[in-house]
Formats: C-alpha cells, structure tokens, sequence
C-alpha cells in the first residue's frame, strides 16, 4: 500500500544522501551518474534522490547536455530552496535536524584533528536581541559558505563540513 503524498512527501529532507547531494550540487551543477561518481554511490540510487529533491523543488535544472546519444539533465541546489520548503511543511524540519545529526556523525569521522574548526553546543536563556544578532550572523556564515562553493576537487579549496541549527525553544 503506497504512503499518501502528503506523508511521503514530508520525508524529502530525512535521508542522509540526499543532504550530501544538495550539499554537493551548491557547488556545481552535476547530472544523478556524475554525482554518483563522486558519492561513491550507485546512479540508480543517486538518480532516485535526485528526483526526489528535484520533485520538492529543492533542485533545479541547471542545463541538459547530451552523453552518448542521450540527453542529461544536470541539477543545481539554491540553498534558499530550504527555507521554503521546510515552512511549506514544518514536520519536516524535524526529519531535516535528525538527517543532519546522521550526517555530522559521518563527516567527522574525516575530521583533520590537528586542523582549526569550531565546535559549539549551547541550550541557554539570552535576550531576544542577542538572539536576532545570532540568527543574522549564522545566516551571514551560510551565505558566505554556500555562495563560495566550488566544485569538489578544484584546485586551492579543501573539503570542510558546517552545519549549524539554532532554533527558538520552547518553555519548559
């Protein structure tokens, strides 16, 4: 018995993979087959996510080139497509948050532990001008990052890992 759209819908977001590969596509525009080279995964799998995030409108077409008599499609990940989409469907913020978790666990194990970083954790009270300057600031952090992505492997840049998710609590 197949999920309603609505269900299924709201687990775009709660697969691992499929963060790597918006993750992977803010940097460049890649068809599903090139995207799994770089992955380490299967096309049939990657071409699988990749329709997924493309029907919840999280990728967009970026061209179609032809391979071998056939026509490609390459993808393109705009990082603002989040945002939208996770207020289309507030549950899936919370698919999104543990997806997130999963893949920090695995990009630290590739950490460099001699390397500068930074870690933060923090559930604290602030006021609500430190909290709106924080939110500016992360967003700022976002921005930079994502709108200097390149494609991997490019000569001068170095593979880094940042994921950040603040949120307003709720009293306890």
């Amino acid at each position: 018995m197949s999920e309603s759209p609505s269900l299924d819908g709201l687990r775009v977001l709660a697969h691992p993979l499929r963060l790597r590969i918006l993750s992977l596509l803010t940097g460049v525009a890649m068809s599903a087959a090139e995207a799994a080279r770089e992955l380490g995964e299967t096309q049939a799998n990657v071409s699988y996510h990749v329709r997924r995030l493309h029907e919840a409108g999280l990728l967009d077409v970026a061209e179609e080139v032809r391979i071998r008599g056939g026509l490609a499609k390459r993808y393109r990940h705009d990082p603002e497509s989040g945002m939208r989409f996770t207020s289309k469907h507030p549950d899936e913020e919370q698919l999104l948050i543990a997806a997130m978790v999963e893949e920090l666990k695995r990009r630290s194990e590739f950490r460099l532990p001699d390397e500068r970083g930074s870690i933060s954790d923090a559930e604290m009270w602030v006021d609500r001008e430190t909290w709106e300057k924080a939110l500016e600031h992360a967003r700022e952090l976002s921005d930079l990052l994502h709108s200097a992505a390149k494609p991997p492997r490019t000569r001068g840049t170095i593979p880094v890992s940042a994921t950040v998710a603040m949120f307003e609590m709720r009293r306890p």
